[in-house]
Order: structure tokens, then sequence, then C-alpha cells
């Protein structure tokens, strides 16, 4: 009976040792796959926020153009009015 029993303990822990050796390797591949896409989502991030500050930035150039025509635009309007008179 004693043997038996020696047996059954044997079988318990090669049974739970061999299922936290499959966890570990389960949760590895899990982290890896995990880490893999957090970086592929900071690409796409990174990419966005370059688009985002280009954006500011022709929006800023824009605004100095708009400014500039508009100064342009009343130089001229001076102009016209000079030559009428």
């Amino acid at each position: 009976m004693s043997d038996t029993i020696i047996v059954a303990i044997i079988a318990g822990i090669a049974s739970i040792g061999g299922a936290c050796i499959g966890a570990y390797f389960s949760d590895r591949k899990t982290v890896a796959l995990i880490t893999y896409r957090l970086e592929k989502l900071e690409e796409k991030v990174d990419k966005h926020n370059n688009v985002i500050e280009r954006t500011y930035a022709l929006e800023e150039v824009a605004a100095v153009q708009d400014e500039h025509i508009k100064n342009v635009d009343h130089r001229i309007s001076d102009l016209e009015k000079k030559l009428k008179t």
C-alpha cells in the first residue's frame, strides 16, 4: 500500500510540474505577442503624431501667407485709389 501512495505522490508532483512548465511557456508566448502588438501600436501613434505636428506647421504657414496676401491686397487697393485721383 505504501508503494501505491508513493507512486501517486510522484505522479501528482509530475503532473503539477508539467502544468506549471506549460503555463510558463504559454505565458511567455502571450507576453511576446502583447509586446509585439504594443510596439506596432506605438509606431502607428508616432506616425499619427508626426502628421498632427506637420498639420500644425502647415496651418501656421498658411496663416502667415493669408496675412501677407491681405497686406498685398490692401497695398494694391491703395495704389489703385492713387491712380484714380
